[in-house]
This record gives structure tokens, sequence and C-alpha cells, in this order.
């Protein structure tokens, strides 16, 4: 299977042609955010404040990294459960989100969101925490440093490694991967 090269920001044209099940290797910045973060960010929106970085064709990992060991740009990440954001994802969808990083199944409402706005959904593989880890070049807090390792973080990463779990047409390789393979069975 081809492996795609993408580099951020994320366009409707780069997110479009991805597929379920594609293994994407990204690079460029992306930010971090967890579950507190997400409801911060989703309450300043609905004060019509000013978000600690533009949506519009941004990737947010779900992650609370280890403490940074000397000498690396970021501890060990793996990738957060996904559903702890969904109630917060719809309206970051639609300020431009296109993508996010995580693991496990997504709300239909999530869904649903994602193809009227033209987003994905990328796995990562939390059993690779220390792996993801390295590809982060640089990493710094951007915003909510008082949430210690759920603090917003813009991270510039190089060949970060995930795979589409959702499309923007709602294919869903949760859904799809156990029937393939029930065909075989």
């Amino acid at each position: 299977m081809e492996i795609i090269k993408l580099t951020t920001p994320l366009t409707a044209e780069k997110v479009a042609n991805l597929k379920t099940g594609d293994k994407v290797l990204i690079s460029g910045v992306i930010y971090t955010g967890r579950d507190a973060a997400h409801k911060r960010m989703v309450e300043q929106v609905a004060k019509g404040e000013k978000l600690p970085f533009e949506m519009e064709g941004q990737i947010i990992y779900y992650v609370g990294p280890t403490p940074t060991k000397p000498g690396y740009a970021f501890g060990s990440g793996g990738p957060t459960t996904s559903y702890r954001m969904d109630a917060y994802t719809p309206p970051l969808l639609d300020l431009g989100l296109k993508g996010m990083i995580g693991k496990g199944k997504r709300e239909p409402a999530v869904i649903e969101s994602m193809k009227k706005n033209g987003a994905v959904y990328f796995g990562a593989i939390g059993g690779a925490a220390a792996l993801i880890g390295k590809c982060v070049k640089k990493a710094e807090i951007v915003a909510f440093e008082d949430l210690d390792s759920e603090a917003v973080r813009r991270l510039e990463v190089e060949d970060f490694p995930v795979t589409v779990i959702i499309d923007t047409k709602g294919n869903n390789l949760y859904e799809i991967g156990p029937a393939a393979y029930l065909k075989t069975v």
C-alpha cells in the first residue's frame, strides 16, 4: 500500500482525496488538546473570544504527553480515546478544523459534522507513543498552561505516522475493516 505524505495546513483538496485505511505521514504543524482544553476552546467560541490558534486547516492531536526528557522536543505521546472530545468537536469543525488524531470510535454527530465540513479522523497507535514522540521536532505551549500535560501545544512534526479511520465521506474503518474480515472467514 502506498504511503501518502501530507504537509499542514490541510486544505479541502488534500483531505477530499484521502480514503479510509490510507497510511499517511504528516509533516508540518499540528496542535494538541484533550477534553479540558476542548471544553475551554468551545466556551471561548460561545463567548466570541479569540481561540489559541486559527482553526482553519489545522489538525488537533488528542494527547497528554509524558514529561520531556533532556535532548528531546516532546515526551512520549500516545493518543487519547477520542470520544472524550466528541461533545466539543462539531463547533471546532464548523470553524475549519480539518483533521483530528486519536484512537477509538466517534459519535454519529461528529461523523456527520466531519462530512458537512470536509474533515478527516486519523488514528495513531497507542503502543507507539515513544516513536510518535520522536516525530516531534519542536513543541511549545500556546494555551492553558495550567492544564499541565493537557495544555494546548503547537508541535512541529516530521513524518508523523497515522491511518485514515474516517474519511470526508464518513467511511469508517471501524465498520469496514471487520466487515471485510468477516467476508474472508
